[in-house]
């Protein structure tokens, strides 16, 4: 059975030429962690306790963080049981959520693989992503297999945020870490200013009569005559466009500006 449901939002209208700045979230872990639960819970304050493995999809959610909005896309993967096809994610996201859940220690241990190859990630394109480790499945206490304890000392470990939520039981907690997420984003972006606009030079024709500079040679360089009568103007290079495109598929849930809703596919049960 499927079913509709939507998140309110503000009836204010948003001029059209100011978009809201975008915070892409992927939330990564092994199967049976409790992702779409998190996912699900986020967008809709419910829960829902089945749901495809196999299915991957993203969502939009406008939201309201520290008093400023932004259009915050979540992706909600669907790797088996470790990292796999890793580029689909590592370079769309701006942030990353790595799931485990506090009663699997197979899943704690999924989530160091994952931590590791975000890590190696980070270091070979000269850019961090905010990084938050979440044990998921808090009301499951009476079971728990992996102490907070070594969750703290995992984040620790690589150097990410560390939280205890339950998709099942608190929402606030949830929203807290999306929104955790979205203020660590806007921090590394404070941290690291774009880099400023490159600039080239553009040689004017010259008088016919020029003074000409020569540089004596030393330690074996060649000798460089350089005219001095030239005109340089410059011009702006155009800040560079993002080379690729990532399109992901949506078919469990769609945004609306004035009406957003979710729709669940067959197999999921709302409580």
């Amino acid at each position: 059975m499927s079913s509709m449901f939507g998140k309110p939002r503000t009836s204010s209208e948003r001029p059209p030429q100011s978009p809201l700045p975008e915070c892409n979230v992927a939330i990564l872990g092994c199967r049976g962690a409790g992702k779409s639960a998190l996912t699900v819970k986020f967008l809709t304050k419910r829960f829902i306790s089945e749901y495809d493995p196999n299915l991957e999809d993203t969502y939009s959610s406008e939201e309201l963080v520290d008093q400023q909005p932004v259009l915050l896309k979540v992706m909600d993967t669907a790797d088996q049981d470790g990292p796999g096809n890793c580029e689909r994610y590592l370079c769309w996201a701006s942030a990353f959520l790595v799931v485990y859940s506090i009663d699997n220690r197979r899943s704690f241990e999924g989530c160091q693989r994952y931590l590791e190859v975000l890590a190696l990630h980070a270091r070979g394109c000269q850019r961090r992503c905010p990084v938050l480790l979440l044990g998921n499945k808090l009301d499951m206490e009476q079971y728990r297999q992996v102490p907070s304890a070594e969750g703290m000392s995992l984040a620790s470990r690589f150097g990410c945020l560390f939280h205890e939520v339950s998709a099942c039981q608190d929402f606030s907690r949830v929203q807290h870490v999306f929104h955790e997420a979205v203020r660590e984003v806007r921090r590394q972006a404070e941290w690291n200013p774009p880099v400023r606009p490159l600039f080239i030079s553009e040689e004017r024709p010259c008088p016919p009569v020029a003074t000409p500079v020569v540089l004596p040679t030393h330690h074996s360089l060649a000798t460089c005559t350089f005219n001095t009568l030239s005109t340089v103007n410059y011009k702006e290079i155009p800040s560079v466009a993002q080379a690729k495109l990532v399109t992901v598929k949506s078919s469990r849930a769609q945004s609306k500006r004035k009406a957003p809703t979710l729709t669940l596919l067959k197999g999921f049960k709302i409580f």
